[in-house]
């Protein structure tokens, strides 16, 4: 098993920053992948980003350029900094961590609401 703690989430003007932390607890030595969804009101939960553990890293096309994730293998941590944020980013942040085996485990999630 896996436990996932976010942080980070924030009430941010349009044009602003926040940077999310997700920390890993449990059966650590399997996780392969980690990276953040986000879900906004009315709408189905989406992938912002990933990163493997070997270092790859995809991104939705919304956000390339304004996101960026990285992760501390030894502290078992993965990050998203967040840049020029836009009203359209408000959504509740999901981070996500997968085994190698395929089985995904998730955060509690964290609120960014971006006002304009």
């Amino acid at each position: 098993q896996v436990q996932l703690v976010e942080s980070g989430g924030g009430l941010v003007q349009a044009g602003g920053s926040l940077r999310l932390s997700c920390a890993a607890s449990g059966t650590i030595f399997s996780i392969n992948a980690m990276g953040w969804y986000r879900q906004a009101p009315g709408k189905k939960r989406e992938l912002v980003a990933s990163i493997t553990s070997g270092g790859s890293i995809n991104y939705a096309d919304s956000v390339k350029g304004r996101f960026t994730i990285s992760r501390d293998n030894a502290k078992n941590t993965v990050h998203l900094q967040i840049d020029t944020l836009k009203p359209e980013d408000t959504a509740v942040y999901y981070c996500y961590a997968e085994s190698q085996l395929g089985a995904r485990y998730w955060g509690q999630g964290t609120q960014v609401t971006v006002s304009s």
